[in-house]
């Protein structure tokens, strides 16, 4: 059995690694792989919350989390692939397709 620190800790290091990504890195889909990562370590902090307090409801938090997840990844995936059809690049710095 895990104890109930190495889980939360293992989650905040996977949350603190998927936000040091979402901002230091320019490329989209490494961007949408660190929000699935954030995702992914709550997931994880509500299933160690789940074990350590016997409970069902952290596993049913996980279960909306993850459709969530899917959700994000295909609409942010479709996305995506509008815009790199439109202007052949994924990176941050050169979508600016909202600007006038």
């Amino acid at each position: 059995m895990i104890p109930f620190e190495y889980g939360l800790g293992l989650s905040a290091v996977l949350f603190a690694i998927g936000v040091v990504g979402v901002l230091i890195r320019r490329n989209i889909i490494i961007l949408l792989m660190c929000v699935e990562l954030m995702l992914n370590a709550v997931n994880l902090a509500f299933v160690t919350m789940a074990d350590n307090l016997d409970s069902v409801e952290g596993l049913l938090y996980v279960f909306f989390v993850m459709t969530v997840a899917a959700a994000e990844a295909a609409v942010g995936l479709a996305i995506v692939l509008a815009i790199f059809r439109k202007r052949e690049t994924v990176h941050v710095d050169d979508m600016d397709l909202m600007k006038g």
